[in-house]
Order: C-alpha cells, then sequence, then structure tokens
C-alpha cells in the first residue's frame, strides 16, 4: 500500500469501528455513575430489572443518579420490582421509614419490608443518603438473580454492634422535645394598601411507648389598611392566639385514654376567651404498630367549654357555660395501589341538642391501570352551633375583609383529579438544568 493512502486507510477503519457503537448509544462514558468496582458498569439494559418508586417525599433524581445500575419506569405496573416508601414521626422527634419491596413477574418470590431511622438533628442530605443505602443493600437480592451482580463488590463494614440487646441509653432530657418556632411574617406593601402577617409559638412534646404529651401556646396577628383618597382609611386587624395541650396515655396495641384542654381567643370569631377540657377514649381495629399502613379508629370526647364573646350574640349571650361531646370515626389505608381515608365527626351540646355539628370528609387516590390514576377529596358540614355569631348585621367591610363570621347551615369543599400517563416506561436520565 501507498504511503499516502495509509492515513485515509486507518480512519476508514476508526470509523467502522466508532459508528455502530454511536449509532447504538452504547459508547462508554467515564464518570462516576457510569462505574462499578472501577470497571464500567453496563447497566439499563436488557438484564436490568425496572424499578418503580413510591414515595411522595423522596428525592428521585437522586436516587436515580446515585443508583443508576437499575432502569427506572413511571408507573407500577411496568416495574419488575415496586419499592412503597411511608414514614412516620417516633419518641425524641424521629422520622421512621418503613419500605416495602415488593417483587413482581419473575422476582415474585422476593418481598420483604425493612425500616430506617433518622435521627430529630438528620439534614435531609443524611436522610437520602441514608435511605440510598438501605435501598442499595435492599436491591441485592433482586440483582442476584441476574447478569449485573457480578459487577458488584460487596463489603460488609462492623460497626461495633454485638449480637445482643443493646442497653437504653439515658436520656437527660427524660424524651421532652422544644421548639420555638416563628411560622411566617410577611409583609406586602403598595401604594394604597399594607398587608402583615405572623405567626409564632413553642412547642413542648414528649413521646414515649406510654405517653404522649404537648405544650403548645400559639400566636396568630394578621394586620390590613387601606387607604383611600376620599374617604377614612380601613383598617382591620385579626388575632388569634391560643393553647393547644393534651396528655394520651397508651393502654395496649387498640386503646388508649386522653385529657385535652386548649385555650383561645378570636375576634375574628367573636370570642374574647374560650376554655374547654375534655377527656376521651380512642379503639383502634388495627394495631397501633400497623397505623402508617392502615388505620381504622373510634374516638369519643365529652367535655365543659367557657364562652367569654366580644359582643352579645344572636342567643343574647354576654358569656356562657357548656357541655357537649364528640364522636368521630376514621379510616386511613396507604398502600402500593393508593391510599384511602375518610370519616364522620358529631357533636352537639346537651343543653339543646339542635345546636349540633356533623362533618364528612373524605378522599381517595387510586391507580386504576397503568398510567391512569383518579385523585378524589372533599368535605362537608352541616352546621347548626354558631353559637358565636354577633347580634347585628356585618358590614361590608367586615364581609370582605373577614373579620367576623358569616351565618351558615353547610360548609362544602372538595376536588377531582384523572391524570392519564402514556409513552416512555423509562425514566432513567437525570437533567437538572433550569
Amino acid at each position: 500500500m501507498k504511503k499516502s493512502c495509509k492515513p485515509l486507510f486507518y480512519l476508514c477503519i476508526l470509523i467502522l469501528f466508532y459508528l455502530p457503537r454511536a449509532a447504538t448509544g452504547q459508547v462508554p462514558e467515564n464518570t462516576e455513575a457510569d462505574t462499578l468496582n472501577g470497571e464500567s458498569a453496563e447497566y439499563k439494559n436488557n438484564s436490568a430489572p425496572f424499578v418503580y418508586i413510591d414515595c411522595s417525599f423522596c428525592d428521585f433524581d437522586y436516587i436515580r443518579s446515585e443508583l443508576p445500575f437499575v432502569n427506572y419506569v413511571r408507573d407500577p405496573e411496568q416495574a419488575d420490582i415496586h419499592i412503597f416508601i411511608t414514614r412516620t414521626s417516633m419518641v425524641s422527634g424521629a422520622t421512621e421509614y418503613e419500605i416495602s419491596f415488593i417483587g413482581q413477574r419473575t422476582f415474585s418470590d422476593i418481598q420483604f419490608d425493612l425500616k430506617y431511622v433518622a435521627q430529630r438533628n438528620a439534614t435531609t442530605s443524611e436522610i437520602r443518603d441514608g435511605l440510598n443505602k438501605v435501598l442499595f443493600s435492599a436491591l441485592m437480592p433482586y440483582l442476584s438473580q441476574t447478569s449485573l451482580f457480578s459487577s458488584f463488590n460487596l463489603m460488609h463494614e462492623p460497626d461495633g454492634l454485638q449480637a445482643t440487646e443493646l442497653e437504653t441509653p439515658k436520656d437527660p432530657w427524660n424524651y421532652w422535645i422544644f421548639e420555638a418556632y416563628v411560622g411566617s411574617i410577611s409583609l406586602g406593601l403598595e401604594s394604597n394598601r399594607t398587608d402583615f402577617d405572623s405567626r409564632w409559638g413553642i412547642f413542648a412534646d414528649r413521646v414515649t411507648e406510654d405517653w404522649k404529651l404537648r405544650f403548645r401556646p400559639y400566636f396568630n396577628y394578621t394586620y390590613v389598611e387601606i387607604e383611600q383618597s376620599e374617604d377614612e382609611d380601613v383598617k382591620s386587624s385579626v388575632q388569634r392566639h391560643g393553647l393547644d395541650t393534651y396528655a394520651i396515655k397508651s393502654i395496649n396495641q387498640h386503646w388508649s385514654v386522653g385529657l385535652f384542654a386548649d385555650y383561645i381567643t378570636r375576634n375574628d370569631r367573636n370570642i374574647r376567651h374560650r376554655v374547654e377540657i375534655s377527656p376521651g377514649i380512642e379503639y383502634s381495629f388495627f394495631p397501633y404498630r400497623l397505623a402508617t399502613r392502615k388505620a381504622v379508629t373510634l374516638q369519643y370526647q365529652i367535655g365543659y367549654s367557657y364562652f367569654d364573646f366580644f359582643d352579645t350574640t344572636i342567643f343574647n349571650k354576654n358569656s356562657q357555660h357548656l357541655l357537649g361531646h364528640q364522636f368521630r370515626g376514621a379510616v386511613d389505608v396507604e398502600q402500593p395501589w393508593g391510599s384511602i381515608s375518610g370519616g364522620l365527626i358529631g357533636s352537639h351540646y346537651f343543653h339543646d341538642t339542635s345546636l349540633r355539628r356533623a362533618e364528612f370528609f373524605g378522599g381517595f387516590s387510586v391507580r386504576i391501570f397503568e398510567g391512569l390514576s383518579v385523585r378524589f377529596q372533599t368535605n362537608f358540614q352541616m352546621i347548626q352551633d354558631q353559637i358565636t355569631l354577633p347580634a347585628g348585621d356585618a358590614s361590608l367591610e367586615d364581609i370582605l375583609l373577614q373579620r367576623r363570621e358569616l351565618a351558615t347551615d353547610f360548609s362544602l369543599s372538595g376536588s377531582f383529579a384523572v391524570t392519564y400517563t402514556f409513552g416512555s416506561e423509562f425514566a432513567n436520565i437525570v437533567n437538572t438544568r433550569f
């Protein structure tokens, strides 16, 4: 071969070698996410299982970036592995995450549950790292059934724990958690209008297996001022301050009792002072330990209320002592196929049973089939117990600025949504630009 033809010959060889690989998307990239044990990992192919992450609060981009060796899909019907994650608050402010791994199709015989506990002071980064470690470890039984498993080198890092019961550490705070918060302070200024809103308070909670205690004072203040060129300026302030407290005692996995007390002052509801004290009892049809996934409960409370009003009410009262009771039944179910919640609340005062209220609430979110989901939520109240309504007519300013309660017989709200997703099954790509 002539010397002048050699460069052209080598160029043709390179083109023939790389062109098929580029056309099929198999050009390797030397990135950390594409490397397992220092070697290029061939993932997102036919041997990698399809995974659906069923979680309303997870960082999906982070999961997919850190665990790129499986195929992520957009619907549980497409998945070989359905990962269902829920969470609940624990003692001392910690959060427990319950993670169900549900194998489907070829992995249908591999199903188990794991738990991960994030401490109260854990940052968002620490929590998502902890969850990813659990996901990584739990995916290994599935990957062991595929050709990908040979690409992994699993190492055990002993943490010094012995196979004996751990000693419960001493808590100098005796499980009390204190938190001072400023929920929001907002200020809006316009040429002729000023809006100010603030919310702040204090939490003091103690949660153990036997007791739940709370002491929570809170303060809310809203102010609106509207300047008028010809008339007097409109000014409105709404104050809603109160104290919420309770003590709840666990009896067993189905029964608990509690004592509830609260105080509130609220000028937009004609309440100068209201004090309520009510003992109650609750029965759970399912053990409380299953409450993060399914709960059916019945509650009954009976109590005493004292009202002191800013203005004389429609019942010609400036203050009032009342006895009443309340019944509540609720259902909460959260499963991989969706969630259902609902219930009813009924109450009335003993001195006049016509002063009563009934509330019905409910909602569901269900996956009908692949790609189709339905969500519905509603709340309906029948109201005949507005004992705080002031006598006399409400002014237009009171109505528009919502600084006075209006008489009503009912309240209805609701929402309904249907979503249908179709197209590519895969959700592997992470692109955080813009």
